[in-house]
């Protein structure tokens, strides 16, 4: 072992080093200092904006995608202002949802999450892709994704079934407000597009990782 290998082996088995969470605000410039040290409430909106809630009662609404905001440093001095400055920080610590996300529970894992601002709200983590194999709970079925619907279990029909997704059958411990993902299954024709697509609630499939049959 080289004398660096040695030193970089003990400092991974040491303690961690006990450090401030913010920056010494005393080396940053003025707004920058405000941005971490005056008490403000940040909250999402839509489309990449956030309200700004300031220590004097006044709110600003931030457009961070533009880096703009409607308060007077920013709108009269074009200075990049506190209360931009200080959404960049929330979004960075994880604190607010970035632009094109939202806080919600997701229907996957049921847990709080930053889900797509637009449709299901399902975390990255649980998302299905195109392409993704899975394993149907129920029958240990290997599947291919064809896609994430729009849909939960409870608006999809099932053709010739009479019932919905959540009513079928096999899927009453599935939870009726599942996304549906629409799935085909490996050696069902050559052609991927052209495969019949069966709906699952997205509960149903497990991927890589997980315990496949329930």
């Amino acid at each position: 072992m080289t004398h660096s290998e040695h030193a970089t082996a003990s400092s991974d088995s040491a303690a961690p080093r006990r450090r401030p969470l913010a920056p010494d605000t005393r080396r940053l410039e003025t707004r920058s200092a405000r941005a971490w040290t005056e008490p403000m409430a940040v909250r999402s909106l839509d489309s990449g904006r956030y309200a700004v809630d300031g220590a004097s009662g006044a709110t600003y609404t931030v457009a961070l995608p533009d880096g703009d905001c409607d308060c007077p440093d920013r709108t009269f001095r074009g200075e990049r202002c506190k209360h931009l400055r200080r959404v960049a920080i929330e979004v960075t610590e994880g604190r607010v949802p970035p632009p094109g996300r939202r806080r919600d529970r997701c229907a996957g894992c049921r847990r709080e999450a930053f889900v797509p601002e637009d449709g299901p709200p399902v975390c990255d983590a649980c998302r299905p892709e195109r392409g993704n194999r899975a394993t149907d709970r129920e029958t240990g079925d290997t599947v291919v994704v064809g896609r994430l619907t729009d849909e939960t279990a409870a608006e999809r029909a099932v053709p010739g079934a009479n019932c919905t997704v959540a009513d079928y059958p096999a899927n009453g411990s599935y939870p009726d407000d599942d996304p549906v993902v629409e799935v085909v299954y490996p050696f069902d024709g050559p052609d991927f597009d052209d495969r019949r697509r069966y709906a699952f609630p997205l509960s149903r499939l497990a991927v890589p990782g997980e315990t496949p049959v329930a």
